[in-house]
């Protein structure tokens, strides 16, 4: 690869710093009860309020319906995140040194299954929040399930949630483009 290639490799491998200082993932709710909104943002390892409060909040209203509590500490995924995105830049600077193009895809294949999994392991952590609810709950919809949508908004009873992705999604999208454009333009030497 050309000098420039490995540079603009490093780059993006060090743009991927971006999903530590900011939220990967973001869900908002509206309510009559909240009119200003509540919700909660998803870090690459933690789970925490767009306000103090939120999170207490959301989680009481999760008890009302019968989902569980959202306690970050017990998410597995939060604690191994880190670690993931770790590897990625260090991989990434590695690939940028050695110039070796054909490395440049195999990041990009592991960046992308990593991504894959991490969405369906979205979805299948909001399925299980929204399905097994308490059967002893105060508050019993009958068929009502109350699973968050993957993306965009959904009506749940009187709550309208939205999800979305946050900017250190866009961070790593932007990684993966830059990494994509670089072995596109680069010729092994």
């Amino acid at each position: 690869m050309k000098a420039s290639h490995k540079i603009w490799m490093a780059f993006a491998a060090l743009l991927l710093i971006g999903v530590y200082l900011f939220p990967l993932w973001s869900i908002s709710m509206e309510a009559p009860q909240y009119p200003e909104g509540i919700g909660f943002n998803i870090t690459v390892d933690n789970i925490e309020g767009k306000e103090p409060q939120d999170l207490k909040n959301i989680n009481g209203l999760n008890h009302y319906i019968g989902m569980k509590s959202i306690e970050p500490a017990s998410i597995p995924e939060l604690q191994m995140m880190p670690y993931i995105f770790g590897f990625l830049i260090i991989s990434g600077l590695i690939i940028a040194a050695t110039g070796k193009r054909t490395l440049i895809l195999f990041w990009l294949g592991i960046f992308i299954l990593l991504a894959i999994a991490g969405l369906v392991d979205f979805y299948l952590w909001g399925y299980d929040y929204g399905h097994n609810l308490n059967p002893d709950a105060p508050i019993k919809v009958p068929g009502m399930t109350y699973q968050p949508p993957l993306l965009g908004s959904k009506q749940l009873l009187n709550i309208n949630a939205t999800s979305l992705p946050h900017i250190g999604f866009y961070f790593a999208l932007v990684s993966m483009g830059i990494a994509g454009m670089v072995w596109w333009k680069s010729e092994d030497k």
